[in-house]
């Protein structure tokens, strides 16, 4: 098995045979439904974003959203012909990386982390943002990846499996601290969904869900306004100030407005007249919803789930337990992603600034995205090549 970053190109260039049969192995050997999946969310994702910011003052973020993913393909590429097998040995690393960033954007200058929103969740450098929580979806798989596929995981003493267990929920407090309940909450269900899958005994699962549902009035206590706000605005919208609710009311029309077959590409008019606010972020849906109605967003949901698919298909065809988990956690990733973002849209739960996959306007996002996809292809490419 292959454990240095120094053989991770080693599995596809050293090959027996000459340039020319190594290459024909390594055309092979891509998983092409998969990129070819992945292709048609980003066009899918590019004219949604053409349409919605085009003629606008935001028009400009069509341009950047090209280059960001020309720079996450070319990421997928890479890590694609890295060996997976490489990362198991930096996994608690990553994962202790992350969270030293996390914490520094506590405590830098204002310049470098400013608050946003209420919240203070971006590392900024120059022209460059980062939100380190999106990354650390990534740091996270494959710490649990690394966890789930150690070859004593069951010899382990309780003490030895409650260590690892409060260093994987360490970043999901951090991450709700700045506060960014969205995407704590997606780093909780990657975790769960991955450990509900994989391990034997699922009952700690369902006492850490007890507990949970426990602790509810002590997180309503500790949320933030504007989040209380959302929560009830999704409960009784007649309880909260009409601005409070407009997000998710003009989604609601959007969304409503499209009907059977929609409107037509450029044609919506909530889009259009910038009733729905940050639609190119949180609610592109909708705007994909109201152009292409009932049967397009169908469509582009049966997208998703093709997707969903192939990476539960690899995981299951894994050669090892590490990159089963690398994929599950990956599908899991998407999964949730597109069922909170999508809720959101249809009233169904609280505005929390889930992204939708490959269609969000976004580089931090966008990025994760595709090394969770590259780092499923390489799983699938070393099945392939043996």
């Amino acid at each position: 098995m292959n454990t240095g970053f120094r053989h991770g190109f080693g599995g596809v260039i050293h090959q027996r045979g000459g340039p020319g049969g190594t290459a024909g192995r390594l055309i092979a050997a891509i998983d092409w439904p998969l990129v070819a999946t992945i292709l048609m969310l980003c066009f899918f994702g590019l004219a949604n974003l053409y349409s919605a910011t085009e003629g606008t003052q935001h028009s400009g973020k069509f341009i950047q959203q090209i280059i960001w993913v020309a720079l996450g393909f070319t990421l997928f590429s890479v890590v694609s012909l890295i060996d997976y097998r490489s990362w198991r040995r930096i996994a608690w690393l990553g994962l202790a990386a992350t969270v030293v960033v996390i914490i520094l954007i506590r405590i830098l200058p204002g310049s470098l982390a400013p608050e946003i929103n209420g919240s203070t969740r971006w590392l900024v450098i120059g022209p460059i943002r980062l939100q380190p929580s999106e990354p650390a979806k990534i740091a996270v798989i494959l710490a649990l990846a690394r966890f789930l596929s150690d070859h004593r995981v069951q010899k382990r003493t309780w003490i030895q499996g409650v260590i690892p267990s409060i260093a994987l929920a360490i970043p999901i407090l951090l991450i709700g601290t700045q506060p960014d309940l969205g995407s704590a909450l997606m780093v909780a269900a990657i975790t769960g969904s991955v450990l509900f899958l994989l391990v034997r005994h699922v009952w700690p699962l369902y006492l850490a869900g007890a507990l949970t549902l426990t602790s509810l009035p002590l997180f309503w206590q500790v949320m933030e306004g504007y989040q209380k706000e959302r929560v009830l605005a999704l409960i009784d919208p007649s309880s909260v100030p009409l601005a409070k609710g407009w997000q998710t009311q003009q989604s609601l029309l959007a969304v409503g407005s499209g009907q059977i077959t929609g409107k037509g590409f450029g044609d919506a008019t909530q889009n259009r007249f910038n009733f729905l606010p940050e639609h190119w972020t949180d609610f592109p849906f909708s705007v994909w919803a109201e152009e292409w109605g009932f049967v397009g967003s169908l469509a582009l949901l049966m997208v998703f789930v093709f997707l969903i698919l192939l990476c539960v298909n690899v995981a299951t065809r894994a050669t090892d337990r590490f990159g089963a988990a690398i994929c599950l956690g990956v599908a899991a990733m998407i999964f949730w992603q597109l069922v909170v973002n999508v809720a959101m849209v249809l009233g169904m739960a609280p505005v929390v600034g889930v992204t939708l996959p490959l269609i969000s306007y976004g580089g931090s996002s966008l990025l994760t995205i595709f090394l969770g996809l590259g780092l499923v292809s390489s799983v699938s490419m070393r099945r392939n090549w043996g």
